[in-house]
């Protein structure tokens, strides 16, 4: 039986230094950051009890206690809601997959009419889903049936285009913790985080951490376009409908700047290509 809130706890309990949390470090520690006894005493509860909290016996702590142990851990707002989500009751798993995932037909039809906006729609597990024709210009790999994660990991030229490689996988793997939430022993998800785990030392590494962090509006990206060279640019991360973990995902530059001149001539060049065809 997976044991998600002791799995979780561990992670972020070892990413807590002594210091940060005021408490003073008396000789040599064989653990990294904070003892098990350290945050029961923060978070004010026993140790016995945190103990079989990260051990998986004990399996329905309180949002009292859940709260504590965020501010004793010091989670942000978006990984105390992943905490109170890991131990939320979840009704049985049926044996089957999910059914296929499918873009709406309106949303598809959308990102289809915006030719000089990027725009992808991505799935629960971050496959590309749909996609224009001015987003596969500005991103090579955002192609249907792409998986976002796998390729941050696995293709070289994921590395080549974005500014910052390490940020980008950090980023992918915080957002796929935080679309899948409590439902880590789905199948798709075990298979995929399983591949990424033996063929990536880097995913291992960053999954092992356990960070949750959802996209939020606005976030910077910057890109090393093989033609157009560098481009800065804000990324918008719209849900679309309720609990789908289908998103969509535009892209666009500030009014003005040498960035929004790039995207115009990107979308030029998509045009010409899309009516030599």
């Amino acid at each position: 039986m997976s044991n998600a809130i002791g799995d979780y706890l561990r992670a972020r309990r070892e990413r807590v230094r002594p210091e940060d949390v005021g408490l003073t470090d008396a000789g040599r520690r064989r653990v990294s950051g904070l003892r098990r006894e350290e945050v029961a005493m923060l978070a004010g509860i026993s140790s016995d009890y945190y103990i079989r909290l990260e051990q998986g016996r004990e399996r329905h702590p309180s949002e009292q206690v859940l709260d504590a142990l965020s501010r004793a851990l010091q989670l942000d707002a978006d990984a105390t809601e992943h905490l109170h989500r890991l131990a939320a009751p979840r009704p049985a798993r049926r044996a089957a997959r999910r059914a296929p995932e499918r873009v709406p037909e309106g949303v598809a039809m959308l990102i289809d009419g915006w030719d000089s906006t990027p725009a992808f729609v991505s799935g629960r597990y971050m496959d590309v889903l749909a996609a224009n024709r001015m987003a596969t210009a500005l991103i090579p790999i955002c192609r249907v049936g792409t998986n976002i994660v796998r390729a941050a990991f696995l293709d070289p030229a994921v590395g080549e285009f974005y500014g910052d490689w390490e940020r980008a996988t950090e980023s992918a793997v915080a957002s796929l913790r935080a679309l899948v939430a409590p439902d880590l022993d789905d199948p798709r998800l075990a298979e995929l985080v399983g591949e990424l785990s033996v063929r990536s030392e880097r995913f291992r590494e960053l999954w092992g951490r356990h960070d949750v962090r959802p996209k939020v509006p606005g976030q910077i990206t910057e890109v090393n376009h093989p033609l157009l060279g560098p481009l800065r640019l804000r990324s918008e991360t719209l849900a679309i409908g309720e609990g789908s973990g289908l998103s969509l995902v535009v892209y666009h530059a500030e009014p003005g700047s040498e960035s929004a001149s790039k995207l115009a001539l990107l979308a030029s060049m998509a045009a010409d290509v899309s009516g030599s065809r």
